[in-house]
């Protein structure tokens, strides 16, 4: 029997606490997990990809099971199926995201049919989070030691920092 891959794929822009519990909810459910920092070029990223990958790779030290991989030009299907992935795993907040998430795994079922999309709903602690409102309150000086890895609130501060300096 082969491996069970999931890919999780998205942006990170950045890593929050809410990603970090889905991937380790799925290291129990998988062989290997592999988090797929992607270009969504509907947005201006605060961090680049090389950024992103370091900062991923420091807060999953302790998952085994578990590694981050850039890759920004490609389909996601592809990128599964490259890796030898038959899993795509999304996180849930809310009735918004299942919504946004269910029209994106049809589409990557007429791609790709072998590929299986799988979703985890987030905690309740977490379900608020997203990358876009930790940005925003982080650059106005607000904590967000509760909702990002240290290594990554560190690097929003002195990114955010930057930026205003």
């Amino acid at each position: 029997m082969s491996a069970r891959i999931a890919i999780f794929p998205g942006s990170f822009d950045p890593f929050t606490n809410g990603h970090l519990e889905t991937v380790q909810r799925a290291s129990h459910l998988f062989d290997q997990v592999v988090i797929g920092v992607m270009t969504n070029t509907s947005k201006k990223p605060l961090f680049q990809p090389d950024e992103k990958l370091a900062l991923i790779t420091t807060a999953i030290t302790d998952l085994n099971n578990v590694r981050a991989v850039a890759q920004s030009h490609e389909l996601t299907v592809d990128f599964a199926q490259h890796l030898g992935a038959r899993f795509i795993l999304r996180g849930i907040r809310n009735v918004k995201d299942f919504e946004y998430e269910r029209d994106i795994a049809e589409m990557n079922r007429v791609q790709a049919s072998d590929i299986e999309t799988v979703f985890l709903l987030a905690s309740k602690r977490y379900a608020f989070l997203s990358s876009s409102l930790i940005k925003e309150v982080a650059k106005f000086g607000g904590d967000i030691s509760s909702l990002v890895p240290p290594n990554v609130a560190q690097a929003l501060q002195e990114k955010l920092g930057q930026e205003e300096g």
